[in-house]
């Protein structure tokens, strides 16, 4: 019960209070914590499935947190297989619990009785929750509505483990080695119980995202910026491969991360805390991780349609603008920026990209080979970066969607 009244605590935070569940503090601990975190998750994932399921047994639409007790009920009971009674028994408890919900603990009951008879079939039929409005229509006219029912349909299951280890040839039992090099672990591994993970022997970083320090090629003995740095994942990347690191990020919390995060691997960088548009220097390699909208990881954060809307994008694409064109300036002749982000719209990569040669006429774009990679020939981009998707390798289950391109001043 823990675990469910946990969940309904996060599901509340973001459906009513609009905030991001990594910024809720769950009411639970260890194992409950991370069950509650999983069922919160995996309804916000399904809870157009479950809402169409609901849909014929009331006659209004119950207030939230009643509605939000149902939701859980169905997925745990159709997308879980979960033991009837159990369930229904204890949602019926808590709604018995608060003030909000006692009222209703009768028709809780009962409707969660129909679903268990009538259900399956709906649940199953439902389609997959759709992207936000102006995600869709960002990438509509794009990739058409069959890739966006694909990415929506990746949206709809939960994202494998992937790890990036410190030394080639490192490996988990269970794992699958990624043909980009990742590790890549199925199901609810807990990362801080895995072998070698005290020793510092990898770290958590999706499969997508540690592809665009490999556009940078053979960093070893190079100066290379890291900027938008935190938590650190592409500036342990760049320290393994033997580069002398700089990692940059505004935030103080966010670099205290990352030093804890190399502090682990025994990995070596300069730290610096600072606003990116003061920093000067000339390095040999800039990676710009630049702040986004985050649209691509919402597989990982199923939370973020129901919390952003669409509106910080024109500020975000300029600050990204900004940030591009002040990394170009730390360059050394002949050095190599790369500029990536975790976003599905183009506004926020392509189109980066190709205003920011037509602002630059000296600048190129270094055509990146995502087989040489270990990718797919359709991650190509046609201004010579490389898109990814979260439909992209279904069969392994997925990526991360990403934008990511190599420039360089002719």
């Amino acid at each position: 019960m823990q675990a469910r009244q946990a969940a309904l605590h996060l599901l509340d935070a973001v459906l009513r209070e609009k905030r991001m569940l990594a910024h809720v503090k769950v009411p639970a601990d260890g194992a409950e914590a991370a069950r509650a975190s999983r069922l919160a998750a995996q309804v916000l994932r399904q809870i157009g499935a479950a809402d169409a399921v609901l849909e014929p047994y009331a006659m209004r639409k119950p207030q939230l947190a009643v509605q939000n007790i149902l939701r859980l009920g169905v997925v745990e009971l159709l997308g879980n297989d979960e033991d009837a009674h159990g369930v229904t028994h204890e949602l019926v408890s808590i709604a018995k619990k608060h003030p909000k919900t006692a009222k209703a603990s009768g028709m809780v009951n009962a409707v969660l009785r129909k679903v268990i008879a009538d259900g399956p079939e709906a649940f199953a039929a439902a389609p997959a929750q759709r992207v936000p409005p102006w995600v869709d229509k960002a990438l509509r006219k794009r990739i058409g509505a069959d890739g966006l029912r694909a990415i929506q349909e990746a949206h709809a299951k939960a994202p494998p483990l992937d790890l990036t280890p410190k030394e080639p040839g490192f490996t988990l039992e269970g794992a699958e080695i990624l043909p980009t090099g990742s590790l890549r672990l199925h199901g609810h591994p807990q990362v801080t119980a895995l072998p070698g993970y005290e020793e510092g022997a990898f770290w958590v970083q999706d499969a997508a995202a540690a592809l665009p320090v490999k556009l940078l090629g053979d960093v070893a003995g190079k100066s290379v910026l890291d900027l938008c740095a935190a938590p650190g994942g592409k500036t342990m990347q760049l320290a393994a491969a033997g580069a002398d690191v700089t990692a940059l990020d505004v935030s103080e919390p966010r670099m205290e991360r990352v030093a804890e995060n190399l502090a682990r691997t025994g990995l070596n960088a300069k730290l610096v805390t600072q606003d990116a548009f003061d920093h000067t220097g000339k390095y040999d390699a800039v990676l710009l991780d630049a702040p986004c909208t985050a649209t691509g990881t919402i597989r990982r954060h199923p939370d973020l349609p129901f919390v952003k809307n669409g509106r910080e994008v024109e500020p975000l694409t300029k600050l990204q603008m900004r940030l591009l064109d002040h990394a170009l300036t730390l360059l050394k002749p002949g050095g190599t920026l790369v500029y990536c982000t975790c976003s599905l719209l183009p506004v926020e990569g392509e189109f980066q990209v190709t205003a920011a040669l037509k602002r630059h006429p000296d600048l190129r774009v270094i055509p990146a080979d995502p087989i040489t990679l270990g990718g797919e020939a359709d991650w190509a981009s046609p201004e010579g970066g490389l898109r990814l998707f979260p439909s992209h390798w279904p069969d392994r289950g997925g990526l991360d969607g990403f934008y990511m391109a190599a420039l360089r001043h002719s």
